[in-house]
């Protein structure tokens, strides 16, 4: 079943979004994390842990270390990311499986799961509530499925969650890992959760643009698409088969790697992201969503935008499930 709110959040453009800041609408409230900003650097979570270790037996709040390793279907190495996670992780990590954490009813992949499904993951990953939660990916990719991870918690409205930048520097810089297979951990009680749906664009309200485009009456919202660039204009298969390339009318192209370092695969700089953004001609004053192949690479750039202070975030939104 595909998530449903209502198209007219998008109709009216700007004006209605700002008029929407105190509601259920496009804009809504945030939550407070406990480091500095959403970007966490493998030194300051390495000082984390060192001063706050994911113990068991603790009933304090927590730093957790949770890796979301992913790999597209057609992974040319057959990688998986439960098995990267046996090869190499964070000491005391848990694992968020993407595929496993979705909506079993929808026929698309990873989308978000319901309330109930988050909280008996959370409960079996051993998360608690007041636990502070640093989302990380693969040594191989750097950022790829990490930002999904930690948008989808924010979704679900944990207080603390943020993204290492990155797991490839950690390694590099000589910081500690361990291997082997996964161990179990104490289960515990996550409350069901409040979705907040502010932060998710759906294909009711996507549609909607697409089909007002032109009209005179949906200008107000970009659509920022984070495939490649011969994906998005029709040149080049989409991943999975029987799926056709091209994009959204009136959508932006920033693949997600123009957001990267092209050799560490870390977040540019703030003061760079901007740039990258004022070059596709991205306007700050207007509600964005963020869109690319599954609604994985799209958390990349919703990302790139709260580093950049790109848009407020009450007024940017993913588009779960995406171009699929």
């Amino acid at each position: 079943m595909m998530r449903t709110t209502s198209p007219v959040l998008f109709r009216a453009g700007a004006e209605l979004f700002s008029s929407l800041s105190a509601t259920q609408g496009f804009c809504s409230p945030i939550s407070t994390r406990a480091f500095s900003s959403y970007l966490v650097s493998p030194k300051e979570l390495h000082d984390a842990l060192k001063a706050n270790p994911p113990a068991h037996a603790s009933t304090d709040p927590r730093v957790i270390p949770l890796c979301s390793s992913w790999f597209l279907p057609n992974d040319a190495e057959g990688r998986t990311g439960i098995r990267v996670f046996r090869k190499q992780r964070i000491p005391n990590a848990r694992f968020f499986d993407l595929d496993r954490v979705a909506d079993r009813r929808s026929s698309y992949p990873h989308m978000l799961p319901s309330a109930k499904e988050f909280a008996a993951a959370m409960s079996e990953l051993g998360i608690r509530k007041e636990d502070t939660v640093v989302v990380y990916d693969s040594k191989e990719l750097g950022i790829f499925s990490a930002p999904r991870v930690g948008w989808t918690l924010k979704v679900f409205g944990h207080p603390k969650v943020h993204i290492l930048n990155n797991f490839r520097t950690w390694v590099e810089e000589g910081l500690p890992t361990e291997t082997g297979e996964v161990y179990s951990v104490e289960c515990c009680a996550y409350p069901i959760p409040e979705v907040e749906d502010a932060k998710v664009a759906t294909y009711e309200d996507v549609h909607e643009l697409a089909l007002n485009h032109n009209k005179g009456t949906a200008e107000g919202v970009q659509i920022i698409d984070a495939r490649s660039a011969g994906r998005f204009s029709g040149a080049a298969p989409e991943p999975r088969p029987g799926l056709s390339s091209g994009h959204i009318p009136g959508s932006i192209n920033i693949p997600f790697d123009a957001v990267l370092d092209p050799v560490t695969k870390t977040f540019l700089p703030a003061e760079r992201l901007r740039e990258v953004f004022q070059e596709k001609g991205v306007d700050p004053e207007r509600p964005i969503v963020s869109s690319c192949g599954t609604g994985v690479t799209a958390c990349i750039i919703e990302t790139a935008l709260e580093e950049a202070q790109i848009g407020s975030p009450e007024c940017r939104r993913v588009y779960d499930g995406s171009w699929t």
